[in-house]
């Protein structure tokens, strides 16, 4: 007893994804989790603070079974959505 109370949280039963700017590491990370969770290609953006903070994020992700991928031009983008669609 005496603790703070829980939070309570209704969720939406899905959401979309969507082009997003990686703020900060921690919420960067975030994004990208919450965008695995989606439905949809999401493209995240400035992913600096990502890339510094975890080593290797997506390959780790990937060995999880994500599907995403680091791509440096609007070609390899292309290439990606290909490869899932």
């Amino acid at each position: 007893g005496g603790g703070r109370p829980p939070a309570y949280i209704e969720g939406v039963k899905s959401f979309c994804g969507v082009q997003l700017n990686a703020p900060d590491l921690r919420a960067g990370a975030a994004l990208v989790i919450a965008a695995l969770a989606a439905d949809g290609i999401s493209e995240i953006d400035d992913i600096e603070y990502i890339q510094r903070g975890y080593e290797d994020f997506e390959g780790k992700l990937s060995a999880l079974g994500a599907i995403i991928a680091k791509v440096d031009s609007e070609r390899e983008l292309q290439k990606f959505k290909l490869k899932i669609g």
